[in-house]
């Protein structure tokens, strides 16, 4: 288990966007052209500097509330492997929109050390219907299939609203505290989006120990902003080629950013 947190100050984990996977309606790509579209994407991060990946089933959508099925488990199992072949970097699995359970399992296939939980606790009204936070399974899955995968949970998740008059504190100290969350994750309201600061300071007061991670709108403009009060950041978007997500990850972007990162 390599702890990002304690390797270095402040973390830079770039996200590998897969190409739409087998069953998904604009999926066309063969496995061979999905894998070897994410394994140059992580070359690219790790040439540029970043500490880690995330790898998620993004070209997927619409994405069920529930568990993905079988075919999207295999093959993420079979990029994921591809990446962890291809690069030295740590690598974590985000399975949209909320496989917690199918994100462990691919830590323990292809040798994963923190996976990301949209809605770990509490519940959200979102694009896919209401999804409730279910940490009492994902904790014990976690303990009998990957006991040292960490679970970095969001707080307010993007592409979501709360369910009921949930503070953003209350709901940040109760994924730590009751959902036992290894770090913390603030968004925008969407994919790219920029999160509210005040957001970030309040959750940073609220939980003054916890590790908190940016999950959206991070770029060269704001980060030094954002890592005064946050422990590091979850980039994709203004990554690629032209800051445009469809693209490929660019390393001289990533390279950028890491030093600002690493500045901080």
């Amino acid at each position: 288990m390599k702890n990002l947190f304690q390797a270095h100050s402040k973390v830079l984990i770039g996200v590998v966007h897969l190409k739409p996977l087998p069953g998904a309606p604009r999926h066309s790509a063969s496995m061979s052209e999905i894998i070897k579209a994410a394994v140059a994407d992580a070359v690219a991060y790790e040439r540029g500097g970043a500490h880690s990946l995330f790898i998620e089933n993004f070209g997927d959508v619409p994405f069920t509330k529930s568990n993905v099925g079988p075919e999207t488990i295999a093959a993420m199992t079979a990029a994921g492997c591809a990446v962890r072949a291809a690069v030295k970097l740590p690598i974590g699995f985000n399975v949209l929109r909320n496989d917690g359970r199918a994100a462990l399992a691919l830590c323990a296939a292809c040798g994963g050390d923190f996976v990301r939980i949209n809605i770990h606790s509490g519940a959200m009204l979102t694009d896919q219907g209401l999804i409730e936070g279910d940490a009492y399974h994902t904790l014990r899955y976690r303990k009998s299939i990957a006991p040292d995968a960490q679970i970095f949970a969001d707080v307010h998740v993007k592409h979501a609203v709360p369910l009921g008059d949930w503070t953003l504190e209350d709901s940040a100290n109760d994924t730590l505290e009751r959902g036992l969350a290894d770090a913390l994750i603030i968004s925008g309201v969407g994919t790219g989006k920029v999160a509210d600061l005040d957001d970030v300071k309040r959750v940073r007061a609220a939980c003054p120990h916890a590790k908190i991670l940016l999950g959206s709108g991070v770029n060269v403009a704001n980060v030094k902003n954002f890592l005064e009060f946050a422990d590091g950041a979850i980039v994709g978007s203004s990554l690629k080629r032209d800051g445009k997500l469809s693209n490929p990850v660019d390393a001289k972007r990533v390279a950028a950013l890491v030093k600002l990162v690493e500045k901080t």
